[in-house]
């Protein structure tokens, strides 16, 4: 069944246009709004503590009936009409997506609730709305760690829509900012899509360093890598704007975890680029495409992402920032220097000025550094 059906055509039966007559319609559409009721109504029903005590066991939970699906299916649709979001947003419909999001264990359900409110936040009203709630904010973000990628898609939608919005951004920066596992999330996804491009292996090497589940990797292993990383890398350049146009007293609160996932990243996709190589082991469920230019071009749109994230970073870090890291281990040699032939040469000035920072608070390391990495010893 596809994923997301076109709704059908709005019937107009003599008891439809009485409904109609009666005022029924939706704004300027043809949309009922006894049915729309109808549904949302559904929805509660699926996630009220009462439903979940009838009986259901886990697989019931687990799965939407085709009926449901479909209704459900017709309202993402229907969410694309700023008539519809507008009467939704009036009868607090993002309260119910969120309660399901919150409670419901069916994947297809939350992806469903997900991506209607990706549509309505494509509206400015809405998008403030949803934005300005702290408890939908949180409920949003914790779906970044989900196992359903689908899920991860829309949540990504929606995450861009809103940081998009000049005026909600800076809300979500901060929100983004005061939950550093949120980066370890997003990033474990960027690092998982671009192994899945290698290796299966290489997969569950992410999987380990990032303590995620079976489940949520087996899920990108199955999906259309560039489709995930089209949708982060959106995610990841939209934060990267926002934090360049403004100022955060508190980056350092945030910077030395995301710098210790950006590395991850940097450092998964060298194991990726150097086992086909050095391996002689075949793999049954390596995808048979490994290699491709196309592949290539992927890896390289992600390094250059990551990259650019890092080096951002690195241009804003002080010296207790970079005292706390080497103390805490987000920062030692081998980190720096994957860091180190990554950014070169195009990031040599950040570089540099790191390596002068770095040398206040370390100047062995900062020697072994410049030892190992000429080009920047010879501008210091």
């Amino acid at each position: 069944m596809d994923r997301n059906p076109s709704p059908p055509p709005p019937s107009c039966s003599q008891e439809d246009e009485e409904d109609l007559a009666g005022g029924d319609c939706i704004g300027s559409t043809v949309y009922s709004k006894h049915w729309l009721f109808g549904v949302l109504s559904g929805l509660i029903q699926i996630v009220t503590p009462e439903s979940a005590k009838s009986g259901s066991d886990d697989e019931q939970q687990m799965e939407l009936t085709e009926e449901t699906e479909n209704e459900i299916c017709r309202v993402w649709d229907m969410s694309m009409d700023e008539d519809v979001a507008l009467f939704l947003q009036e009868f607090k419909a993002p309260d119910i997506f969120m309660g399901v999001l919150a409670k419901s264990r069916c994947p297809r359900l939350r992806e469903i609730c997900v991506g209607i409110l990706g549509n309505m936040a494509c509206f400015r009203e809405i998008c403030v709305s949803i934005s300005s709630c702290e408890d939908h904010g949180q409920v949003l973000l914790q779906c970044l760690c989900d196992s359903d990628p689908p899920t991860l898609l829309e949540t990504s939608r929606l995450l861009l829509t809103c940081l998009s919005q000049a005026e909600v951004a800076s809300v979500w920066v901060e929100r983004i900012r005061e939950h550093p596992s949120i980066y370890a999330s997003v990033c474990f996804i960027m690092s998982s899509s671009t192994n899945g491009l290698k290796t299966w292996k290489g997969l569950m090497f992410t999987c380990t360093s990032y303590s995620c589940s079976p489940q949520q990797t087996m899920g990108f292993k199955q999906l259309e890598q560039k489709t995930v990383l089209a949708s982060v890398f959106s995610v990841m350049s939209a934060i990267s704007a926002s934090w360049a146009a403004q100022e955060h007293p508190k980056r350092e609160e945030v910077d030395l975890p995301l710098i210790d996932s950006l590395i991850r990243v940097l450092q998964n996709m060298e194991h990726c680029q150097k086992k086909p190589e050095n391996s002689t082991e075949s793999d049954p469920e390596e995808p048979t495409n490994c290699g491709s230019t196309q592949d290539e071009f992927h890896m390289k749109i992600l390094k250059d992402i990551s990259c650019e994230f890092l080096s951002n970073i690195f241009q804003e870090l002080s010296k207790e920032t970079v005292a706390q890291g080497l103390k805490e281990g987000q920062l030692n040699k081998e980190k720096c220097s994957c860091a180190f032939q990554s950014l070169l040469p195009l990031y040599s000035p950040v570089v540099e000025d790191f390596v002068k920072v770095l040398r206040e608070v370390d100047k062995a390391l900062a020697e072994d550094l410049e030892d190992s990495f000429p080009s920047v010893k010879a501008q210091t």
